[in-house]
């Protein structure tokens, strides 16, 4: 394994180089900063967040490859659309602000937003039952509907430690692959989407999953698994679903989230 100290970070705070910002900000990114800032308000609402940590980053419109990430320091429930931080490829920070992104972050969502044209969103958490589901040799099971969703679209990938070295992402990225969604083994989980929407509805569904699977497990019970011609059926009327349904289920988070707190928007 190559060592972090000669290909990576020392902290979790990235060093960063600063670059002005000249252009004015577009209407398309200030639609996709107010949804990656509701994102980030609806997993502490969902109890994803863990303290100041994990990240969720979404890209932006245009040639140079920026997209935004949470600033290092705030909490989920403290993020707004302005405060999110604007970096391109090589972790340089774009515009004035007085905060710096998280070097894990940069490492894996640097990693995956080069490689994936199609995954406008990744969201990584370290849920309760994504940290469990991480730690079973078996992985995901296809024993609900819900985990079905993700039968041949989830990658795994074996830990090495806290992601803070560079030389790691080209590992990642060979195990997410074409997938919707990668465990990280012993760490957490990862779900793209080509849009902010489609990749916490994907996380939604894997977190359910993994909960029902870790309930059933714990029941001490035989598990019941449909035949192998059901399970691929029900994946293609999943998948099938997600070409027609415009992220649905968006729009009813967002109304839920601004009755409670529209404070995010700013």
């Amino acid at each position: 394994m190559t060592s972090v100290a000669d290909t990576g970070y020392s902290s979790f705070e990235l060093p960063v180089t600063h670059i002005e910002d000249t252009a004015p900000m577009t209407e398309a990114e200030q639609a996709i900063r107010r949804d990656l800032a509701a994102a980030y308000r609806l997993c502490a609402v969902f109890g994803w967040d863990d303290l100041i940590y994990t990240h969720i980053s979404a890209r932006l419109p245009g040639p140079e490859h920026h997209f935004l990430v949470n600033p290092l320091g705030l909490g989920f429930d403290e993020i707004t659309a302005s405060s999110l931080v604007k970096i391109d490829l090589d972790g340089n920070v774009i515009g004035d602000t007085p905060y710096r992104p998280n070097a894990a972050g940069f490492v894996i969502h640097g990693a995956i937003h080069s490689a994936r044209e199609d995954a406008q969103c990744v969201m990584h958490l370290h849920s309760e039952a994504g940290m469990a589901l991480s730690t079973l040799e078996a992985g995901l099971l296809p024993i609900t509907q819900h985990a079905m969703r993700f039968h041949g679209r989830l990658g795994y990938h074996d830990y090495e430690g806290i992601a803070l070295s560079t030389a790691e992402r080209e590992r990642l990225v060979a195990d997410l692959g074409g997938h919707v969604a990668l465990i990280l083994r012993n760490h957490g989980t990862i779900t793209t989407g080509r849009s902010v929407a489609q990749a916490f509805t994907e996380n939604y569904y894997l977190e359910k999953a993994a909960r029902a699977q870790l309930l059933a497990m714990a029941a001490g019970s035989p598990l019941i698994t449909p035949p192998r011609e059901v399970i691929e059926l029900t994946v293609r009327q999943w998948v099938g679903d997600l070409g027609v349904s415009h992220d649905r289920e968006w729009p009813s988070l967002v109304r839920k989230l601004d009755r409670a707190d529209p404070s995010y928007r700013d």
